[in-house]
């Protein structure tokens, strides 16, 4: 029963985070990017819930609109990163053999190159941009995906109602859309929400070195880097929000994507 309030507290959480940014249009007081030069460094108020930054602009805005855009990098690339792991995963894990062989050779060589090299070497074509950062995270973020339905269609093709199937003369397009992906679901919608955490991460990581999502658009990555030099002057609201945000939302997909990958845990502790 603690398990499962824990689960219900975790996705309450991460449902409010994204219905907040979903409506930031709606729910912030100001336009992200309005500066008032006379409210600079300004410290939670009434006026400003949050406080402001360096150039005026309220910090609560921002973090809405921020957010929408970070989680839109992260959702955007984790359906890129979904299509592309089912397709290979799926080609290789179904026919096996030599087309298995090959493509599981070329997965471990891809895995060998660290994904910000990746990024970096693409993001000089793409030159930065909001969903192109989304593409290259999406384009680097797949390989677990892959492995995971590999090993599911190699599981599954073993089971009874599966050979049935084949014997039965169903499409193949039918076994692999009705019988291997179907059942496949459960791994993949696991798999999903650790990818969507790790693209909220590169998503701030690579901002807040600068080389993220264009610094005229507002995210929660691109809050952080403008904040490094404002809090040695003690503006620290301008950090702590948006840290907290990120925290959070990487926390509750985290917990949550645990507690669905231990099913028996949750029977347990129910």
């Amino acid at each position: 029963m603690k398990l499962r309030k824990a689960l219900l507290f975790w996705c309450s959480l991460l449902g409010l985070i994204i219905l907040l940014t979903v409506f930031s249009t709606i729910l912030a007081p100001y336009s992200p990017n309005d500066m008032n030069m006379d409210e600079i460094y300004s410290a939670p108020s009434s006026d400003h819930w949050l406080g402001t930054d360096h150039l005026g602009r309220d910090v609560f805005s921002r973090l809405l609109e921020g957010g929408k855009v970070t989680l839109a990098v992260a959702s955007g690339s984790v359906i890129l990163s979904l299509v592309i792991g089912i397709v290979y995963g799926g080609i290789s894990g179904y026919f096996g053999g030599v087309i298995d062989t090959v493509m599981m050779r070329l997965l471990e060589a891809l895995i060998t190159i660290p994904a910000l090299i990746i990024i970096l070497a693409f993001q000089a074509f793409l030159q930065g941009g909001m969903w192109g950062m989304a593409l290259l995270i999406g384009l680097t973020g797949w390989i677990v995906t892959a492995r995971i339905v590999r090993s599911e269609f190699i599981r599954l093709k073993e089971e009874e109602f599966v050979k049935m199937a084949s014997m039965l003369g169903t499409p193949v397009w039918k076994i692999l859309w009705g019988h291997l992906l179907r059942n496949s679901l459960p791994a993949i919608f696991v798999v999903t929400l650790f990818n969507f955490a790790s693209a909220i991460f590169m998503e701030v990581s690579l901002s807040f070195l600068g080389i993220g999502i264009p610094q005229s658009i507002p995210s929660w990555g691109n809050m952080l880097y403008y904040a490094q030099n404002d809090i040695l002057i003690g503006a620290w609201w301008i950090a702590l929000f948006p840290g907290i945000m990120i925290f959070l939302t990487i926390l509750a997909i985290n917990f949550i994507g645990e507690a669905w990958k231990n099913p028996e845990r949750r029977r347990v502790h129910d």
